[in-house]
């Protein structure tokens, strides 16, 4: 039975293009079948002509289902990333992203590990991490006038730069506060690092079950972010004033306007949206690698095996080498 691999590239970038190359090359000599979008093969053979004319490239949705894939490896950035995230979603298709960008949180490799990455996925040597995805729903004038979806975060922004919005935000059926600011933010914990973390918010481990609720330049005393159950509901409105326009922004790539009075409610998914992982590496050293933290100075725990107490060590708080 012949394995289908799903490849979905930045063609707009000539580094995927060629990294899209190469995985597809080394997918098809190791006996597995690429597949790619039929927009993207149409991108990829305008710049590189005929150079994959020896690898059949499958085209999804058409000559293979998305939900018959194996997995999906993802050559870009994290916007690549929750691009591919959108495209896949319903269909329980894990996804591994290989870094070409920036920071790449999302990511499980580095450019320079292309070929492991490659080599991950012939031996089907990874796990799949299942990452809170948010439910997204828009109310006006007593009427449900749309949905949508976030990986990272809904965004309520002002639409008018010259002025801020005054917004009313709610957990749970019960008003928090009301202020005017440049939006709020409502993240998941994967998201915490994020447009929330730029806006202020906490850093939240991606195994902590939570979701995260931001102001942005909130003209406020009590403006602080916001951190409560994953089975909460959090709300915000748009207060009912003829100038009062906003826009909702689903990770950065969605949108919908919101006139006055528009109310927007966000739960946590029933659909997890699926990562291929490898590394094991802790979430506190990712985060150091990815945001290039100071840590000079750092002498770690205390091995209790190499130590000893002095008679009054507990007084003094103090520890003697052996």
């Amino acid at each position: 039975m012949t394995r289908e691999i799903l490849l979905l590239a930045h063609t707009g970038r000539r580094d995927a293009v060629e990294a899209a190359v190469t995985v597809a090359e080394r997918l098809h000599r190791a006996g597995l079948r690429p597949v790619m979008m039929e927009r993207d093969i149409a991108s990829l053979n305008h710049v590189i002509g005929d150079r994959l004319r020896e690898v059949p490239l499958a085209v999804a949705e058409r000559e293979v289902a998305l939900a018959d894939c194996e997995v999906g490896m993802v050559l870009g950035g994290d916007g690549s990333i929750l691009r591919a995230a959108d495209l896949v979603r319903g269909s329980g298709l894990p996804l591994m992203g290989v870094n070409l960008g920036h920071v790449g949180f999302l990511a499980e490799s580095e450019r320079t590990e292309l070929d492991a990455s490659v080599q991950w996925v012939v031996d089907q040597n990874y796990t799949v991490e299942r990452r809170m995805a948010l439910d997204v729903q828009v109310w006006h004038a007593g009427r449900h006038v749309g949905s949508s979806w976030a990986l990272n975060e809904a965004s309520i922004e002002k639409q008018s730069r010259e002025r801020m919005i005054d917004l009313i935000i709610e957990i749970d059926g019960r008003p928090v506060s009301a202020f005017g600011c440049d939006g709020v933010v409502m993240a998941t914990p994967t998201g915490s690092t994020a447009y929330a973390f730029s806006a202020g918010g906490p850093v939240v481990w991606p195994e902590v079950q939570a979701l995260v609720m931001v102001p942005i330049s909130a003209h406020a005393l009590f403006a602080r972010p916001l951190v409560t159950d994953p089975d909460s509901i959090m709300a915000v409105e748009v207060l009912q004033r003829e100038d009062e326009q906003g826009v909702l922004w689903c990770d950065g790539r969605r949108f919908m306007e919101l006139p006055p009075g528009s109310r927007v409610e966000v739960t946590r998914s029933a659909e997890p949206v699926l990562l291929a992982r490898v590394h094991q590496t802790p979430f506190s050293e990712r985060l150091v690698d990815k945001f290039n933290l100071p840590t000079s100075g750092w002498r770690g725990p205390v091995d209790p095996a190499n130590q000893v107490e002095t008679p009054d060590a507990f007084h003094r708080g103090e520890v003697a080498k052996r």
